[in-house]
């Protein structure tokens, strides 16, 4: 074998080893991400009943009713498609009609969500990106209000942050000016 063969041989042999762990990885974290669906999703049977997952959207405006032993239904909507969520808990201080929510749970037969964890939005700015679309859609979407759209099936527990301006150049100098 010449030197150059051992030394291929060599780096494809790196590379597998690579491949091998990067695989690994990956289907290690498949099982840990989870991502939300719109209840236009639920609603057109992409989920079937049992599967565990995140259901995004805003509490639909009169839907709220609070029973006995924390109990609490709601319904999540993205103006298209609502679905029925019933919780045990506590529920976040953020949390009300009309507000971005994101609740972890499963799909039961009857087509209700039973939730074990409710996340609501955390400043009056986040919108998941599936609701903002279907606002736009409707003409109800106001520009300019400041609003950060989600990336598109990402977890709403990501904090959506607002573009900071640079800071302003001094024109005189040449040079950013420090504030």
């Amino acid at each position: 074998m010449t030197r150059k063969s051992r030394r291929l041989a060599l780096i494809a042999a790196c590379g597998a080893v690579l491949a091998l762990a990067l695989g690994l990885i990956l289907s290690a974290m498949s099982g840990s991400i989870v991502f939300f669906r719109s209840p236009t999703e639920v609603a057109s049977q992409v989920v079937t009943p049992g599967t565990r997952f995140r259901l995004g959207g805003l509490v639909k405006d009169g839907s709220l009713q609070r029973g006995p032993d924390q109990t609490v239904d709601f319904s999540v909507t993205d103006t298209n498609a609502t679905v029925q969520v019933q919780y045990r808990g506590l529920l976040p201080d953020l949390f009300r009609e009309g507000q971005g929510v994101v609740a972890e749970g499963t799909l039961q037969p009857g087509g209700v969500f039973r939730a074990d964890t409710v996340l609501a939005k955390h400043d009056e700015s986040y919108m998941p990106r599936e609701v903002a679309d279907a606002l736009k859609a409707q003409g109800r979407w106001q520009e300019g209000k400041g609003m950060t759209v989600a990336p598109a099936s990402q977890a709403s527990e990501s904090k959506a942050s607002e573009a900071q301006p640079a800071p302003a150049a001094d024109k005189t100098l040449g040079q950013r000016s420090e504030r």
